[in-house]
């Protein structure tokens, strides 16, 4: 390898190049256009409201990791602690979150990323493993995982009570979308890249979330006409679908492309790049897709009530007879950096960049990271068409 780094701040750029192709005539799929929602609509989720004036989870440079990489102690997660997944186990909230080393490196993308176990009786206030539960190994990931780490997860819980999450495999050079399973969220067996065994197996993108369903209390993945599907992608958003949660295959259009189901819009809060979010969810009015909008740079594109270059959190509506056909999009987000400690930190813009949604003692629980630097949250009540869907959800999988 040459001595050459690529950073983060040049794939994004990578990134708004493959956005503005996905703009170009032809390119765009070829289902009818989402409709633009200005004012709240019945189906979106919320109103949320942050519950902390505080993080609820900080970095802590007293916690150490014997690193099998560098062969030394490490202290893993001294620098920031942020981009969590969540899920309820045994009647607890559980977050993995992105936390990385080296406070003095101060090149975003250029520390070592491990994902770290938090848990809750409340999901509010947490206590975490000394040691993160997924991170880069001598294993048969580490060419693609070291040393840049594995970063932003998403969690699914699958019908036979696995886990499985999907994560970015960064090595400094590329990215890579990733996929691991588990039966305690805490012991992880790697299965590769998301999409092995297909011509897009080494695709450079991240961020990936399976929709999912409330069943039996807890969110669970949705089996939508014999198939799982995931949402993914940074820039643009695609789709995949699967049939056992590990092997994907992405939707591609008549150019046998990745479809494109979201692209940046100019004007508005996502004029930057659109980026996957939490689970999207299915309920009795559609999937209610929450997602990431990075406003853009330039002046002339981006939201002028925003921060240049700042994320903030916007919906989408899919249809659950073909999740993937965007129905609507909201014009405005429903959250956006506003508290210092969003708007301070590794990532000067600001974001409240959404990854983790999930469901516990009857709300909605929205974990989101700070400004590459902390862990916010955010809760709102769960109306009964989100919660009581599954009649809605089995009728259409019997349809087709």
């Amino acid at each position: 390898m040459t001595a050459y780094r690529l950073t983060r701040a040049e794939f994004i750029r990578g990134l708004g190049a493959t956005a503005a192709l996905a703009l170009s005539p032809g390119v765009l799929s070829a289902r009818a256009p989402a409709r633009p929602i200005a004012g709240r609509a019945d189906w979106q989720l919320g109103p949320f409201s942050r519950v902390a004036a505080e993080p609820v989870i900080k970095p802590d440079p007293a916690a150490v990791f014997d690193c099998p990489m560098r062969k030394a102690p490490i202290n893993w997660m001294a620098a920031h602690t942020f981009n969590p997944a969540s899920i309820v186990r045994d009647g607890k909230m559980i977050v993995l979150f992105r936390a990385e080393d080296r406070p003095n490196e101060k090149v975003i993308g250029f520390h070592t990323s491990r994902l770290g176990y938090a848990y809750s009786d409340d999901g509010q206030h947490f206590a975490y493993r000394s040691t993160p539960v997924l991170y880069p190994d001598e294993d048969d990931q580490k060419t693609a995982e070291w040393d840049g780490g594995c970063e932003d997860p998403r969690l699914c819980e699958g019908p036979d009570g696995t886990y499985y999450v999907t994560y970015t495999q960064w090595n400094h050079a590329k990215v890579r979308l990733g996929i691991a399973s588990s039966r305690d969220l805490i012991h992880w067996q790697k299965h590769g890249s998301a999409f092995a065994g297909t011509r897009y197996e080494q695709l450079m993108t991240k961020s990936a979330a399976i929709i999912q369903k409330i069943d039996g209390g807890r969110m669970k993945a949705a089996k939508i006409n014999g198939r799982y599907w995931m949402v993914f992608g940074e820039g643009v958003i695609h789709m995949a679908t699967s049939t056992d949660l590990i092997h994907w295959s992405p939707i591609v259009d008549a150019h046998g492309e990745p479809m494109v189901l979201m692209a940046p819009r100019p004007g508005h809060f996502d004029s930057g790049l659109p980026e996957v979010g939490p689970p999207p969810l299915v309920t009795e009015k559609g999937i209610v897709m929450l997602y990431n909008g990075k406003n853009s740079e330039a002046e002339s594109a981006r939201d002028p009530d925003i921060g240049p270059g700042a994320y903030s959190g916007g919906q989408a509506l899919l249809d659950l007879r073909d999740p993937a056909r965007l129905l609507a999009r909201t014009t405005k987000p429903f959250i956006k950096p506003e508290l210092p400690w969003e708007k301070s930190g590794q990532y000067k813009a600001g974001t409240t960049f959404l990854e983790g949604l999930t469901y516990f003692d009857g709300k909605f629980y929205l974990y989101y990271g700070t400004a590459d630097t902390y862990v916010g949250l955010a809760i709102a009540s769960a109306p009964s068409w989100a919660v009581d869907a599954r009649s809605d959800l089995a009728r259409s999988s019997a349809a087709i």
